[in-house]
């Protein structure tokens, strides 16, 4: 039987998420079991996301799949690279799955495979050192040297960003010299922009929350148990969660730090420190310093990530390579099923009780030390100030969804 892995955010989960979970079942047989790697309270783009981790991952399981393990936060907030690698660290941790799913634009998983290959080469490398040096943009110089190496046709691939992802996820498994096979689906829907038809986007879901709470139709496109635990959310004061809610203490934040703090965000020693360290100044909202400190050569995410960071108190130089554990936080009986083999089959400490990781190594406890503290600067952005009592990541443990019964807490 297969067991597939899908890494996620689902930041709101939606139609369009349902559509991949019904394929890849479809693909490979309606007994697969499917487990998530999902982004925690913050996700890749380097924001708050909408829902907290143990209420997404709840949906994720009421929707279709049978286990959510979290990835952590050095890895769900960092590029693209390192964001995949550390998903396909925890799927692989668990020794069990034979199969990576993902969505894409052209639903192919040996050409994403080609461009991955191609992208991992010294010849590649030597190719984007050049170009950098002359001050093109990364996505260009990229797209630049996989045209020179595969042609025009698979390098426009790299224009999908559903695309590019998968590449990442298929070099994290090359790298690993893993069997695990990587399965695209084809992605059915609008673009991130809202052009075309069919399923919406989160991007555009997070923008009618933000603007109209309980907006009815982004409730309407949402996986239906996603819509029902985000009313529930809202309705107790933790939803939307909104990174303007922080606003305030990250300016504050930012304004505090020396250039010296500033430098030690800077992972690509460019001095893109010096940009951020003199907007952070002058400018009075988060995208405002991201917005002066922007240039053709550093993408908006990335200054975002490096906001986040100084708010979290991460710096690049200390995020571990490897991941030293895997947190459960949500199952249902197949995914119960599934933690009983694992602890036979994965090469990971598994987590199902936040108590458990003093038990673990010192690295694993300092990770678990900075998602809590992490999770409690997170609640203090929920709408209500009442709902945000610190210490959440000690007290909460995995959802359980049983068939016939309300979700339990291990």
């Amino acid at each position: 039987m297969h067991t597939a892995g899908i890494i996620i955010e689902y930041d709101p989960m939606h139609r369009g998420h349902l559509y991949l979970l019904k394929q890849v079942r479809a693909e490979l047989g309606p007994e697969t079991a499917v487990i998530g790697v999902m982004s925690g309270n913050f996700v890749q783009r380097g924001d708050f996301a909408l829902l907290r981790e143990h209420a997404r991952a709840e949906a994720a399981v009421r929707s279709g799949m049978d286990l959510v393990l979290e990835l952590p936060l050095p890895w769900a907030v960092s590029s693209a690279e390192r964001f995949a690698d550390g998903g396909v660290q925890v799927l692989l941790g668990t020794g069990l799955v034979t199969d990576l799913a993902f969505g894409s634009e052209c639903g192919d998983a040996a050409a994403l495979m080609e461009l991955a290959a191609c992208l991992d080469s010294e010849i590649y490398h030597v190719g984007v050192r050049r170009f950098l040096d002359e001050g093109m943009p990364f996505a260009a110089c990229r797209q630049a040297v996989a045209r020179g190496i595969l042609g025009g046709e698979k390098a426009a691939l790299l224009e999908g960003p559903n695309n590019n992802l998968g590449v990442e996820y298929c070099k994290a498994l090359l790298r690993r010299n893993s069997a695990v096979r990587p399965l695209a689906v084809r992605r059915a829907g609008m673009s991130h922009s809202g052009q075309g038809g069919g399923f919406a986007p989160a991007t555009l879901l997070r923008r009618a929350l933000a603007e109209n709470g309980e907006d009815a139709w982004a409730l309407s496109e949402m996986a239906p148990a996603m819509a029902e635990i985000y009313k529930r959310e809202a309705a107790v004061g933790r939803a939307p969660v909104l990174l303007k809610n922080a606003e305030r203490a990250m300016l504050a934040r930012l304004r505090s730090m020396t250039k010296s703090d500033f430098a030690a965000l800077d992972e690509g020693n460019e001095g893109l420190y010096n940009r951020l360290y003199a907007a952070s100044r002058a400018a009075v909202s988060v995208d405002g310093v991201c917005q002066a400190a922007k240039t053709k050569r550093y993408a908006y995410a990335r200054l975002r990530r490096m906001v986040l960071w100084a708010y979290l108190g991460l710096t690049p130089a200390g995020f571990p390579a490897e991941v030293p554990y895997l947190r459960v936080l949500a199952a249902n009986e197949t995914g119960r099923v599934l933690l009983a083999r694992m602890r036979k089959s994965a090469s990971i400490p598994i987590l199902t009780k936040p108590g458990h990781v003093r038990r673990l190594d010192s690295a694993a406890q300092a990770l678990f030390a900075l998602e809590a503290r992490a999770a409690d600067l997170y609640a203090l952005a929920y709408p209500d100030l009442t709902a945000a009592a610190g210490g959440i990541a000690w007290r909460d443990g995995p959802v359980l969804v049983m068939s016939g019964g309300p979700p339990e807490r291990s």
